[in-house]
Order: C-alpha cells, then structure tokens, then sequence
C-alpha cells in the first residue's frame, strides 16, 4: 500500500473532522474579516470625508493585497508546507485589518487594506488545498463544500457584530474584532500537521508515514518503493502546458468572475440598499439576505457537489445568479429588492462552493498551492478592478447598469464551464492530474 491508497481507503476517524473544524474556522474568520468594511463604508466614509470614488478605491485596494498574496503565497505553501503558510497568512491578514482601525485618512487606510489584503489573500486558497490533500476522494467534494460553506457564517458574524457594536462603539471599535482569528494560530500550529501530499512529495517520507501512524491512518504495511525522490518543479510554467492549460482557463475565468460579482455586490450591499432608498435599516436587511440567501445557498450546493458533480453545480448556480441579478433591476419595493438579493446569494454563493472544491482538484501535488495561488490572484485582479468601476458605474450610470453588468458576468463564468470544465466527482487527485 502507498502513501496516497494509505489515505484514500482510511474511514473518515476524527481526525478528519478535526481538519474539518480548524479549517472552517480558519476560513469563516478570514470571510468575517473580509466583510467587515461592507458593513462600515458608509461610516467610513463619511468620518473620513471620502467620495464614492474613493470608497471604491478602499474596498478595490484589498483586491491589490490579495493578488500579491495569492500570488506569492501559493508558491510559499509549496515551499515550507500548508501548515506554515496557513499560520502567516492568518496572522497578517488579523493584524491589519484591526488596524485599519486607527486610518485618518485616505492614504492610512488605503495602505492599510493593501497589507491586510496581501493576508488574506494567501490564506484563501490554503484551507481548501489543505483539505483536498487529507480527505478520500469518495468524501472530499463533501468536506471541500463545508469548509466553503463556513464563509456564510464569518459573513452572519460580520454582519451581526455590525448590527450589535456600530451604532453603540462606531466602526473603529468593530474594526478590532478582526483580531479573533489570532486564537486560531496556537490551534493550528499545535493540532493540524502537515500535508502528508505535501511531505512526500518534498522527500520527507518518514515524516509523512509518523503522522500516518500517529493519527491512526496507517491499517497496513507501506510499499515505499520509489517515494521520497522530489519530482523537478518548474512552478507557474506548468500551469499552461497542454495538459493543464484548459483547466487554467476556466479556473481563472470562475475565480474573475465569482470575485468580481461576490465583492462587487456584497461589499457595495449596504450602499446599493442607501441608493434603492425604501428600506429602513440597511444593516438589518444585509444581515437577514446573507441568512435567508447565502447559507440556502452553501448548504444545497455541498450536499449536490458528490451527487451530480462540480460541473452542474457550478454552471446551475452561476445561471441563478444571473437571474437573481436581473431581478433587482426590475425591483421596485423592499420585499422584491430583498427576494432578488436573496436569490442572488443563493445562486453566488453556492458557485463559490463549487469553485473551491474544484481549484485544488485540477492540479497534481507540486503545484497545487501554486495553481489554486495562481487562479485566486486572477480572481483579486478582478477584485481590484471593481471596486472603481463598481463606484463609477453606480455614480455615472445608475443602479440598472451595474447589476446588468453583474448579469453578464455571471451568464459568462456559466458557459465557460459548461464548455470547457472537466468533471472531478469521486476521483483520486493523483488520477484527475494525470
């Protein structure tokens, strides 16, 4: 028996469960943090006497940092392991943000969102690479979609903490809840070990077969005939050679366009609720859509993801975004702008779901963190991108042309995937990358 049969034929113990809490937590945090400034821009902006072009700049600028730490971190996790890299990326991205702060200005926060940025952006990827190289095939589209499902509940607590700390403390007090992802670190460092993918494809085979045997995932003998010698890497190169450059494609058209449409709508939420102009209390509408929407949302499309497979899941749910936005430009009222957000959620969300549990699947052990980096870097390009345009848009032409462009954007990432994507449902990841 190998490394990876060792693996794959254990029963899912409670170590994977384990796993599976640490690492949602890790990523309902950094989801948590990442929202926080949907909840306060109109504060923000207007304690620090910003335009709307400038609050599209503050919320684009973090797209900056996470490119940068997409990009690099990737590559850093295929280096010293998912372990470490998980750990520094949780610790800038917590620091940051909480000192977001004590911004005066245009320039501090600026600056400020740029370095929290690069932190979360390089942990993004990580939880769901980290999973996928643990979980047997039969239950990793399961166990990928909990982890993506626990962003919904990082979101509810934004939102909440939003509702229950700004009107009474202001936005600068709520920024320093980002700092409850730091209790993580100790957690992660002590009870999470390394990517046995990861230590054997470095060499490190009897570091690989001691946790095997530690965490009771060891039932037989090893046949290490062969293991321990580390394959030649050549990095982001590989990403666009015949065999992966198709799956490069679409991954890097699903991470523009579910980054571009998450943030484009969800961090403008509030502002578009202010515009619409009818609704009474933004924060509480904002909270209750990400409730009624987005975890309906996370949960169909997990349960779906080992049923009918990544690829129907993806395009299904990108398509009822699409929809979803094109009802809010024929919304009128509350209760309709309220159902079409909740639609939007609904469908957005559960792409997400599929994207994460996809990325990692799509590339072999040695540049999966570089390639699952890679596409996210693509998605935080778009990220950047919108937040200006979503702001000029919205200031130049209106509230129906923003959520036309959602539309498209949506209808788009739906074909592509349709077209082009392979199907992962139930195989080995060793299997899928050759």
């Amino acid at each position: 028996m190998t490394v990876v049969e060792a693996l794959e034929n254990v029963p899912i113990r409670r170590f994977h469960y384990t796993l599976l809490a640490v690492c949602s937590l890790l990523y309902a945090f950094a989801g948590m943090n990442l929202l926080t400034i949907a909840l306060a821009l109109t504060d923000v902006g207007r304690d620090l006497g910003l335009t709307t072009y400038q609050l599209g700049w503050v919320v684009g600028v973090l797209y900056l940092g996470m490119f940068l730490g997409a990009l690099t971190c990737g590559r850093l996790s295929d280096i010293v392991g998912r372990k470490k890299a998980i750990v520094i990326t949780t610790t800038i991205h917590s620091v940051f943000i909480a000192l977001c702060s004590l911004a005066r200005d245009f320039l501090s926060i600026t600056v400020l969102r740029v370095l929290a940025g690069y932190g979360l952006g390089g942990l993004l990827p990580l939880p769901g690479v980290y999973i996928s190289e643990y979980i047997p095939a039969t239950y990793r589209g399961r166990f990928l979609g909990i982890v993506e499902t626990s962003w919904v509940f990082g979101a509810l607590l934004a939102s909440g903490l939003a509702v229950v700390i700004m009107p009474a403390y202001g936005w600068r007090t709520y920024f320093l809840t980002a700092l409850t992802p730091l209790a993580l670190v100790p957690v992660t460092w002590l009870t999470v070990p390394e990517s046995i993918r990861f230590l054997e494809e470095r060499g490190r085979v009897e570091e690989a077969v001691s946790i095997l045997r530690t965490k009771g995932l060891l039932t037989g003998s090893l046949d290490l005939t062969g293991r321990g010698r580390r394959k030649s890497v050549v990095w982001y190169r590989e990403l666009f050679t015949d065999r992966y450059a198709v799956r490069t494609v679409v991954l890097w058209v699903l991470w523009a366009s579910l980054v571009y449409t998450y943030h484009g709508i969800f961090v403008w939420l509030k502002k578009f609720f202010v515009v619409v102009g009818s609704i009474q209390n933004p924060l509480l509408f904002y909270f209750l859509t990400t409730l009624i929407g987005q975890v309906p949302g996370y949960f169909t499309a997990t349960a779906l993801l080992d049923m009918v497979g990544r690829k129907k899941v993806l395009t299904a749910y990108l398509t009822v975004a699409g929809l979803g936005c094109l009802m809010f430009i024929a919304s009128r009222t509350p209760m309709r702008v309220f159902l079409a957000t909740c639609v939007i959620g609904f469908g957005n969300l559960g792409a997400w779901v599929g994207l994460y549990t996809y990325t990692p699947e799509l590339y072999p052990t040695r540049i999966r963190g570089v390639g699952s980096g890679a596409a996210a870097s693509i998605g935080r390009i778009a990220g950047f991108i919108q937040g200006p345009v979503t702001g000029f848009i919205l200031t130049s032409l209106g509230l129906a042309a923003t959520f036309m462009e959602f539309t498209l954007i949506h209808v788009v990432a739906a074909v592509v995937v349709a077209a082009l994507g392979i199907e992962t449902r139930w195989r080995v990841l060793e299997e899928i990358s050759e």
